[in-house]
């Protein structure tokens, strides 16, 4: 009776302790990914509070991880660099960027990726005050017990507004089974401009050959059906 005894209470603390060794690795990488997800921007953070000099200087290369940690649909991919002068007066702050690279964009017109060359100079005002604020898209007020300033949204900001609405690939670089369907598709006179593809070149590709069905013309076929 006391083996059997014994043999439950030792199974009974195997056990609690097993969960909790579970409920602990558990938490350990909760925490890890939380300080991995805090601190993937860091290098992007600027202290204004802490510059002793008239004219700081930082240089960043915005790459593929990049814009994966900013978690963007419409910009997931690129290689730009990216150089801010920051000037300080008194309490005020201008920051002078050159943002220069080139980023992989969907086109509009066959949905292939392309890339789209950015070569942009914005502008961003600091200035220290009580709670954060942006008086403008050029001047931002931040809390001046902080200090701080990230700058890594500002950055994919600047970058997603120098891409204008529609994109295309430049002539003759359209997806061309894409291009085709699409033109025999659409009724004439309707956005006649936004096709690269001659006659001859649309007749490459017809309902009637074997070559597969590429799935985004699927979807953009049941759109236009719709309509």
């Amino acid at each position: 009776m006391s083996v059997s005894l014994y043999s439950g209470f030792f199974l009974n603390f195997t056990y609690h302790i097993i969960l909790l060794s579970g409920i602990f690795l558990y938490l350990c990488t909760v925490f890890l990914k939380i300080e991995i997800v805090v601190g993937k921007f860091d290098v992007y953070r600027v202290d204004l509070k802490g510059m002793h000099t008239d004219v700081l200087k930082q240089e960043y290369l915005l790459d593929n991880q990049y814009f994966a940690n900013i978690g963007s649909e419409d910009l997931q991919r690129g290689k730009v660099h990216a150089s801010a002068t920051i000037t300080r007066t008194a309490d005020v702050f201008k920051f002078d960027f050159h943002i220069y690279g080139t980023v992989v964009i969907p086109c509009d017109r066959c949905l292939d990726d392309m890339d789209f060359p950015v070569d942009i100079t914005p502008h961003l005002i600091v200035k220290f005050g009580k709670d954060y604020s942006e008086e403008s898209d050029e001047i931002v007020v931040i809390p001046e017990a902080e200090g701080m300033i990230n700058l890594a949204w500002f950055l994919y900001e600047f970058i997603a507004l120098a891409i204008p609405i529609k994109h295309v690939h430049a002539p003759g670089k359209c997806n061309r089974q894409m291009s085709s369907k699409l033109k025999q598709h659409t009724p004439k006179g309707d956005d006649d401009d936004s096709f690269d593809m001659d006659d001859s070149e649309s007749l490459l590709i017809t309902d009637d050959d074997e070559a597969p069905t590429d799935p985004r013309w699927d979807i953009l076929k049941e759109l236009k059906d719709e309509n």
